[in-house]
């Protein structure tokens, strides 16, 4: 773990940019792998599809989190976040812990990891504004909340909604999801 220094851009992160341009270079072959090559366009309707491939390759939140390095999930996490930079005009980011300030290594955290280490995407000039498509792949199979109501979460509906900009100002931050600072889940 490192700390950023003040000049330090979230955009230009050396692993951000390494992985981006992976991933950018595997999409196709990883497409094919799916089986859904046609449906994956980078429309945010496609985002159903990948939706659905999600809730079969996983059983739990947990399992994503574990399984986040694993091809499939890769490509999963870019496609998603690329459905955002593309059509929400967000850029991808790599920022430090939100709590200690360190700057952990990018997909670098071996087994249990209590800190992010997986990118983002985000508004470009606002360093408050970010979602981690690690975690909405996760939120979609959450089936209740913390308090045992029924969730129903897709991909589709958090693209159409990612901010929760309808809720009340008192229920945003509730669950930590959407605005940041608690998307640790």
């Amino acid at each position: 773990m490192t700390e950023p220094d003040e000049t330090y851009d979230p955009t230009r992160h050396p692993g951000l940019l390494r992985w981006l341009e992976e991933r950018q270079e595997s999409h196709e072959e990883w497409a094919e792998q799916t089986a859904l090559a046609d449906s994956l366009d980078f429309a945010p309707a496609s985002l159903e599809a990948l939706d659905e491939l999600v809730r079969q390759t996983a059983n739990s939140m947990e399992e994503v989190t574990d399984r986040r390095m694993a091809p499939f999930f890769q490509g999963a996490i870019w496609y998603v976040g690329e459905v955002f930079c593309r059509h929400r005009k967000m850029v991808w980011k790599y920022i430090p812990d939100i709590v200690s300030g360190d700057l952990e290594p990018f997909f670098g955290a071996a087994g249990e990891t209590s800190a992010l280490d997986h990118p983002c995407v985000g508004a470009p000039a606002d360093p408050e504004s970010y979602l981690y498509p690690l975690n909405m792949l996760r939120r979609i199979l959450l089936t209740e909340d913390e308090v045992g109501d029924p969730v129903e979460e897709t991909l589709s509906s958090i693209f159409a909604n990612p901010f929760d900009e309808d809720e009340d100002e008192d229920d945003e931050d509730d669950d930590g999801w959407r605005d940041g600072t608690g998307s640790r889940a």
